[in-house]
C-alpha cells in the first residue's frame, strides 16, 4: 500500500490528500511531527526525502518527495481517464504553467504569510501580502471567465493551487474583492470526494 509521510496543518501534504482522495487510491498515512519550527526526522525519512520536507510517498522501493512532483506523478500512475493532468500538449502545458503560479507567487506569498501570522516563522509579512496580492490577480485574471484553472475540468492545476489560497486568511490576506476566485474555491469544496483539513 502507498505510505503518505505527512502533516495535518501542512497545505503541501494536503494537496496530496485531496488528489488520493478524488482518485480513490488506498494508502496509509504517516504523520512527520514538528517541534521548535524545525522537521523532527529520523535517518531512516532522510534517506526516503534527503530535504527533510513533506510530503513524501513511498511504494514499495520507490519513494518520491515534493507537492508537485507527486501530484504529476499520482495522476500519470492512477488516473486512467487522463482528467487530472490531461495528456493534450497545449491543456498540459496550461496545467504546467498554473504548477510555477503554486510554486512561485503562492508560495512566496500566501504560504510564507500564514507561515508568519499562523505558524509564527519569521518573515517580512509586506514583503508576503505584495506577492500574495499579485497571486490572488493573477489567479483572478483566469477565474474571472472561467470556472478552473486549466480546461473545462478540474486537474491538479487547481489542487495546487487551491490549499493556500483557501487558507489566505489565516496570513491576513483578504480575497473577498477577487469573485472568481471566491467563486472557485466554492467550487471546488463542492467537488465529489473532497476532504477538509484545520482552517478549511
Amino acid at each position: 500500500m502507498l505510505k503518505l509521510y505527512d502533516r495535518e496543518t501542512s497545505g503541501n501534504a494536503y494537496k496530496i490528500r485531496l488528489l488520493l482522495s478524488f482518485l480513490d487510491i488506498p494508502h496509509e498515512r504517516i504523520p512527520v511531527s514538528i517541534k521548535d519550527g524545525r522537521n523532527q526526522v529520523d535517518d531512516a525519512y532522510l534517506t526516503l526525502n534527503p530535504r527533510g520536507q513533506i510530503p513524501t510517498i513511498q511504494e514499495g522501493e520507490f519513494s518520491l518527495w515534493g507537492s508537485t512532483a507527486i501530484l504529476c506523478y499520482l495522476a500519470s500512475r492512477y488516473d486512467k481517464t487522463a482528467c487530472w493532468l490531461p495528456r493534450d500538449p497545449a491543456q498540459f502545458g496550461q496545467v504546467m504553467q498554473w504548477l510555477e503560479l503554486a510554486q512561485n507567487e503562492i508560495q512566496t506569498g500566501l504560504f510564507r504569510a500564514r507561515a508568519i501570522v499562523h505558524l509564527g516563522l519569521a518573515g517580512d509579512l509586506e514583503a508576503a501580502h505584495q506577492a500574495a496580492r499579485q497571486a490572488l490577480g493573477v489567479l483572478e485574471s483566469r477565474l474571472g471567465a472561467a470556472q478552473w484553472l486549466a480546461g473545462s475540468a478540474p486537474t491538479i492545476a487547481d489542487i495546487a493551487c487551491f490549499p493556500y489560497v483557501a487558507l489566505a486568511g489565516e496570513g491576513r490576506v483578504d480575497t473577498s474583492q477577487h469573485v472568481g476566485v471566491c467563486r472557485w474555491i466554492a467550487d471546488f469544496k463542492a467537488l465529489d470526494r473532497f476532504v477538509g483539513m484545520p482552517g478549511i
